[in-house]
């Protein structure tokens, strides 16, 4: 399966601006022109810290979750512009996302606890 150069050229650019951001430049535009959902997501990032970063992405879990039901929902129906290979794999994207959120909350709370227990 190949990817279009547009989608991977936005990957790359994205990559490039994560890097930079981690790399502490304050400028994430130094890493090139990103795209619209890439600039949403770095921006977010950068302005509120990690607790906008990580509700941008409880917000985008969320979503791909709604869609892929509403998706599997149109197919149980019917409808005749879903075909089931789109709802099987927006089904696995969901759960995919879903997993990870989960292991990021495990490491937060295992953080956490670690942190609480230290002696001062």
């Amino acid at each position: 399966m190949t990817m279009p150069v547009n989608a991977l050229g936005s990957a790359l650019q994205q990559m490039q601006a994560m890097a930079a951001q981690a790399a502490g430049s304050s400028n994430v535009a130094d890493a090139g022109a990103v795209g619209e959902s890439g600039a949403a997501t770095a921006g977010a990032a950068s302005a509120g810290g990690f607790a906008s970063a990580l509700k941008a992405s409880l917000d985008k879990i969320s979503g791909d979750q709604t869609k892929a039901m509403g998706e599997s929902q149109a197919f149980e129906l019917g409808a005749s512009n879903v075909s089931l290979n789109d709802v099987m794999v927006d089904m696995q994207k969901a759960n995919v996302g879903f997993q990870f959120g989960l292991q990021v909350r495990n490491k937060l709370v295992s953080a956490y606890n670690d942190i609480m227990q230290m002696q001062v």
